[in-house]
């Protein structure tokens, strides 16, 4: 049997040099596989949720893997209905989407089905698209248009009517039949798409579109996606792109040489006057019919188009596009949506960044060029910084967070920290992050408010009490902490502050889905699941694995002291535990296990 990583390297060679892949099926008969698929997705959130089933993460065991692999050989596995439950659009509370809960024997299939075909299409995706993408996210896209888009004069905003829900079957086959040639797969992936979903445990058949919230569903929309990728990348590209450089243009360079000859003529206040009217024109000719300069990014459905020339041609490039999606992809743009936008006169919106083509006459560099005329800025748009603040505050001002108040004062402070540097982070390419400040006043009053609040003080005492100076890259800075001591352990430390909001042009963490590291070996929980030992009773019979959602969940109700096992995945400050059938039974039942070590 080969390993995970051989064949997903045999895999990928074949996608680097474009190779059809044949008898793919056969890959999923590989148990090490499922193991790798195990240990990427057992910490997932929905791990523990289940789907049409009751069946979960918990109870995970070897056996499990077979009796896949023994339906798959014999083509007898059946895919179950996803159970769809709807939660709330992001930035919009009135609108719902729907999400499917897959059984977790179908999230397992279906990480091995993607860990397979990402090895295959990631070498030939272009690189134009970010999206679920190993190494790449939300800010690789946002750095490719800064500063590459330099001189953009029209946005093209993407939104395609419910892209997701709307992916042809057919469409979708035809595109994966070209590369795979292994009908068993096709099959079996035909099966997933088809397998329909439960709302309110009433059946209802999926006709198009992947679900939401299957593992496999990202790299599917990638692969039909890719389709819009190349075709902008082969026809739109060369045909709106040429010219090195713009002509010189005539007005400027005839005020150029006169206040040249002037100036040799010994007239130097008429020459800095026309000089002075040079500075407010452009050098070189903004309408030259020879230069046309055209861009694209995409981030799974949002995709963005940067163009300089008229705006009769933009709006051929976006009926371009809108008639590909809808003869090839059989797909929609949403027309009021779907926006054209001026970029020096309006921000356009992508992956929650405002992006405009800046314009300032007086910025020099220091060879006296203008340096900021069309350049491209990304900002944190205004809106988002109130909304940020919304749950901090109540008529316009601080408040205490009173629900926190029954947390320790070590996971209060944590909390706020935590919630301020992810949106730091996330903004940190912005070239107006110090608007931060706002939000971080905000959650600094709203913080210590809490804690005053905890413990019926005032404020000042909140900040007496905790006061401190952290040292930071960028030197020390005032702010809170908070000191947990352990006997025999360093000490566990909570810091409020410290985080700075000086803006960063180039970022070196840019992954939203870090890469594997295939020659790390195992993952720690397939190694324990291996030794096949129970880690209560030390039996090999029936070992499985229990999973809890939380480590808080340890608590069990009704218990002074914790039973054994709690003690034994606290003290490991692990959520899984290796146990044998017995065992596992117990603790489920009883809050204990059945057999003790002896």
């Amino acid at each position: 049997m080969q390993s995970a990583e051989s064949v997903l390297g045999i895999i990928r060679e074949r996608g680097r040099k474009g190779l059809p892949l044949e008898r793919l099926y056969r890959c999923l008969f590989n148990p090490d596989l499922y193991l790798l698929a195990y240990g990427r997705i057992y910490r997932n959130d929905g791990a523990m949720t289940p789907g049409a089933t009751a069946e979960t993460v918990d109870g995970m065991r070897l056996g499990k893997i077979q009796a896949i692999i023994d339906a798959l050989r014999s083509e007898r596995y059946r895919w179950s209905p996803t159970r769809r439950v709807y939660i709330e659009k992001k930035g919009n509370t009135k609108k719902r989407r729907g999400l499917g809960l897959p059984t977790w024997s179908d999230k397992l299939l279906q990480e091995v089905m993607r860990l397979l075909l990402e090895a295959y299409y990631e070498p030939q995706f272009s690189a134009h698209s970010h999206g679920f993408r190993p190494g790449r996210g939300c800010h690789t896209a946002l750095q490719a248009i800064y500063p590459g888009w330099r001189g953009t004069t029209w946005f093209v905003e993407g939104d395609i009517k419910a892209c997701f829900d709307s992916l042809d079957h057919g469409v979708l086959r035809s595109i994966l039949a070209e590369k795979i040639h292994d009908n068993r797969f096709l099959r079996l992936v035909d099966g997933l798409l088809q397998a329909g979903y439960l709302e309110d445990w009433r059946y209802h058949a999926t006709l198009s579109g992947a679900p939401q919230g299957g593992v496999i569903s990202p790299i599917l929309s990638n692969i039909y996606l890719d389709r819009l990728d190349k075709y902008i990348e082969t026809n739109l590209l060369p045909t709106y792109n040429r010219g090195a450089r713009r002509k010189a243009h005539r007005p400027y360079a005839r005020l150029w040489q006169r206040a040249c000859r002037l100036e040799q003529q010994g007239d130097v206040e008429a020459g800095l006057a026309l000089r002075k009217q040079m500075k407010a024109m452009p050098s070189r000719d903004p309408n030259d019919p020879d230069y046309r300069r055209l861009n694209y990014a995409r981030y799974a459905d949002d995709w963005l188009l940067g163009f300089t020339g008229p705006k009769g041609e933009v709006e051929e490039i976006k009926a371009d596009v809108g008639r590909f999606l809808r003869d090839e992809l059989k797909l929609e743009l949403s027309e009021e949506k779907t926006l054209i936008t001026h970029g020096r006169t309006k921000a356009v919106r992508f992956l929650g960044y405002e992006i405009v083509v800046l314009g300032n006459d007086s910025k020099r560099d220091h060879r006296g060029h203008r340096s900021i005329n069309a350049q491209i800025g990304l900002k944190v748009p205004a809106d988002v910084i109130r909304a940020k603040c919304r749950p901090y505050m109540h008529h316009g001002q601080p408040i205490r967070r009173t629900e926190r108040t029954v947390n320790s004062d070590f996971s209060i402070v944590a909390q706020y920290q935590a919630e301020f540097r992810g949106i730091a982070g996330y903004y940190q390419l912005a070239y107006n992050l110090h608007r931060l400040g706002r939000l971080k006043y905000v959650m600094e009053r709203s913080l210590t408010k809490t804690l005053a609040r905890k413990y019926r003080v005032r404020v000042s005492r909140v900040y007496k009490r905790y006061r401190a100076v952290l040292q930071t890259d960028q030197g020390p800075r005032r702010g809170l902490q908070v000191t947990v001591e352990r006997e025999g352990k360093k000490p566990l430390v909570a810091q409020w502050g410290g985080i700075s909001l000086a803006r960063k042009i180039k970022i070196n963490s840019l992954d939203d889905h870090p890469t594997q590291v295939w020659n790390s070996g195992r993952n720690e929980i397939v190694k324990r699941l291996l030794a096949d030992t129970c880690e209560m009773c030390g039996s090999h019979d029936n070992v499985e694995v229990h999973h809890v959602r939380h480590l808080k969940d340890l608590n069990v109700k009704g218990r002074a002291v914790k039973p054994a096992w709690a003690q034994m995945m606290a003290a490991r400050h692990r959520k899984t535990l290796v146990v044998c059938r017995t065992c596992h039974e117990g603790i489920h039942y009883s809050g204990r296990p059945s057999r003790q070590n002896s």
